[in-house]
Formats: C-alpha cells, structure tokens, sequence
C-alpha cells in the first residue's frame, strides 16, 4: 500500500469515527440530562422540567438513531481498512466490540423504548427508572469502545507471541493506563457538548421571542453543567498529559514539539513546527515549563523526537489539533463563566443579556464538538504509527484496497455523513423556531 493509499485509509475511518463521536457524545449527555430533567420535574416547577424534558427528548432520540447508524460503517472499516489488525488483537477486540454490541442491543430493546413512547403507559417513578436504565446502558455501550481504544494505546494483561496478542489478565485489559483519563475527557467533553448546545438553542431562541419559564430552567442548569464541566475537563487534560508521557513519549514530544533530547524544555504555546529543519519557528515560550509533559528515559533524561526517527507521528498535526482543543476549550471556559457571572444577576432569563452576547453564545452551539473532533484527531494522530502502541504498525495491517476504490468509497461516506448531518441541523432549526408542537391522539385512531 502507497503512502498516500495509507493516509486515505486513515483519513476515511477517522472521519467515520469522528462522524459518530458527535452524535454518540450527544446521546451520552444529552441521556443523563434528561434524567436530572425527570427528577426536577417530581419536585417544583413540574410542567417546566416536564416541558424541558420533552423538547430534548426529541434531540436524544434523533442523535440515538445516527450514533447508531454509523457505527455500523465504523465496524466495517475497521474490518475492511485493517484487515491483518483483527488478526493479531482478536483476542482482545474480539470480545470487547461483542459486549459493546450486545449493551447497545440491551439498552435499545429493553428500555429505549419505553423510554420514548411508554410515558403515559408507566407511572412517575417506573419512567424515571427507565430513564436512568437508558443513561447507564449508554454509558455501558461507550465504555467497550473507550477500553479498545484506550488498550491499543496503554496495550496491558497481554502477551504477544507468534504475531498474535493472548490475554492474560482481562481485569488489567480493561483497567488500562489510558482508560480512566480517556473515559473522563470523552464523558466530559460529552457533557460540555450538551451543554454549549441547550444554551446555543436557548440563547437562538430568546432572539427571536421571550423564553419561557422552561427555555430558562434549561439555560440555568445548561450554564452551571458548562462552567463545572470545563474545569474538570481541564484536570482530566493534565492527568492524560501525563499519562501519554510515561506511555506515549514519541506522542507527547510531538504535542510539545520537543525536538532534541536533554535540552530545556520549554512550555511551547504556539510556533510553526519546521520537521525539516527540527526547530520551531516564531514560537511563543513558556522558558522551562515543559519538562512535565516530557516523557523521560531510564536515567530520568527527557526525550525528544530525534530518538523516534522514522518512528513518530506527524509532528505538526498532533501539535496543532491539540492547540485547537485546548484554544476551544479556553473560548468555552471564558463563554462559561462570564455568562453564569452576568446570568446570576438577571435570574438566569438569557433574554436580560445583551444581543450581542447571545448571538456569540448561539455562533458556540456547535463548539462541543469541534473540541471534541480536535482532541480525537490529536489522540489517534499522535498514536502514528502505531496500530497498537509499540508493536503492530499501522502499514502492517493495511489492507490492499486501491486509491480509486478507496476515494470513491471516501466520497460516498462524505455525501452521506453531510446529508445525515443537514437533516439534523434542519431538525434542531425547527425546533428553535417553532418548538416542539405536541401530537394528540384520539381514540380509535392511529
């Protein structure tokens, strides 16, 4: 396979998973809001919640429906791309995609539905518990992915012989390095993804009409879940800093573009990273700062990209896309707090803040999510080029499919994603402008 076969490869599976990290991360905290809805709504101010859970219930079942549609072109891919890759971690992949395909499975037709369609059917609190079933089986169906992911990074509890990986230890499979700092950015940044989407839609809303006792109890719980969210995602980044330090090194001197092993090691903001010349130009410094996000060698000596020659990823990709997450994250953080300051003092009505402040609040309603592609690509880039970190290289288990093939099929995924991904927008533009109109049925008829 070419370089440029290789690259496509990547570039079409990545695009898939990225297409259903949106959509899934929807459906993680979007799941988990709707039960904090369902319990406010025994408590005071019941026909707000009630009404604020049936406007976003709406929102989860249609991110449900296309998470689960794509992942079916991701398992796929991840077959037919890296045909050699099932080979040698089966044993490992193996059962992991089987339980996440039997959570989602159990999830959907044990209690999705009744979530969506039984309200009037089950009383109060048989709902709510179906509700919190729904939330725990969308959790249970993320954490598979996020152990495969996470182990092919952290590769721990195996033994490699004769090409294959064996299980040792299944306990230390799932309980990776990797797996507690990665399962929190994706639950985190999952939650952020949510929240910066109910205040865009409240804050779009309230430009056009006055918000309701509803749209306001919706952007006060979206604002504090946003401003608790963002700090957590912040420590969850420095925990995984280190972490890829002392598992990934090639990985973190490629984040901070640290070139040459033993030299002080600067805190690089932001430069033009030059592979040619090994150096960063029109860098902006931190003097001395960088040392903990370095990985070290035996003798406690950093390490720098000149000791992964041929063997590292590319280091201005995995520099930048994580300089977009994090620069996203600052603007979220400042959107965050700066907002609950001014919201606190007009009882959280998004109509008392300024035009032009809630017009910067809807332009972010999307801002989740590009954080979230961001610090996807950084994670799977900066693994380059490793399929399994350390042993299994990503040219190794490519398959032979050619550039045309591989383009055609590209292009098609795209038109169908930006289809998928129109109707949605479509949807929640509705929404906005109209609201949710509720259908009654009458006896005796469908």
């Amino acid at each position: 396979m070419t370089h440029t076969t290789l690259w496509l490869s990547q570039i079409q599976f990545f695009s898939s998973l990225g297409f259903m990290l949106l959509f899934l991360a929807l459906e993680l905290g979007l799941a988990w809001v709707l039960l904090y809805f369902k319990l406010r709504s025994r408590g005071p101010n019941h026909a707000a919640w009630t009404a604020a859970y049936r406007f976003w219930v709406r929102v989860f079942a249609l991110a449900f429906i296309l998470s689960f549609a794509a992942c079916l072109p991701v398992l796929i891919q991840f077959g037919s791309l890296w045909p050699e890759l099932i080979e040698k971690i089966g044993n490992v992949a193996g059962p992991l995609l089987a339980a996440g395909v039997l959570s989602a499975y159990v999830f959907k037709s044990c209690f999705l539905g009744a979530m969506l369609f039984g309200q009037r059917y089950l009383s109060d609190k048989v709902h709510t518990l179906v509700v919190f079933m729904v939330a725990v089986g969308v959790v249970v169906s993320v954490l598979w992915l996020l152990v495969l992911l996470s182990w092919t990074h952290t590769p721990a509890g195996v033994l490699f012989a004769d090409g294959q990986y064996q299980v040792l230890d299944w306990v230390a499979v799932i309980f990776n390095p990797a797996l507690p700092w990665y399962a929190a950015l994706f639950v985190l940044a999952a939650l952020l993804t949510t929240a910066f989407l109910m205040i865009g839609v409240v804050a779009a809303q309230s430009l056009r009409r006055p918000v309701d006792e509803s749209g306001r109890l919706v952007f006060k719980s979206a604002l504090w879940l946003a401003t608790v969210s963002i700090v957590l995602q912040g420590l969850a980044a420095a925990g995984t800093g280190h972490m890829t330090a002392r598992h990934q090194p090639a990985k973190a001197a490629a984040t901070a573009a640290y070139w040459e092993s033993g030299q002080p090691a600067d805190l690089v903001l932001f430069a033009w990273p030059d592979t040619q010349a090994h150096a960063n130009r029109l860098a902006w410094l931190w003097p001395g700062a960088g040392s903990t996000w370095i990985g070290r060698d035996q003798a406690g000596a950093l390490r720098g990209l000149d000791q992964f020659s041929g063997m590292r990823p590319p280091v201005s990709a995995t520099f930048w896309s994580f300089r977009l997450a994090a620069l996203t994250g600052l603007l979220m953080l400042l959107a965050a707090w700066l907002t609950l300051w001014r919201a606190r003092r007009v009882r959280y009505d998004p109509g008392e803040l300024s035009r032009w402040g809630r017009q910067v609040l809807a332009g972010m309603t999307f801002s989740g999510w590009l954080m979230l592609l961001a610090g996807l690509f950084h994670v799977l880039l900066g693994a380059y080029p490793y399929a399994v970190n350390g042993t299994v290289t990503i040219s190794e288990v490519a398959g032979t499919t050619s550039l045309y093939a591989l383009l055609g099929g590209y292009l098609a995924h795209l038109v169908v994603y930006l289809l998928l991904l129109i109707s949605f927008l479509q949807m929640l533009r509705h929404i906005v402008r109209y609201g949710v109109v509720p259908v009654a049925r009458r006896r005796g008829r469908a």
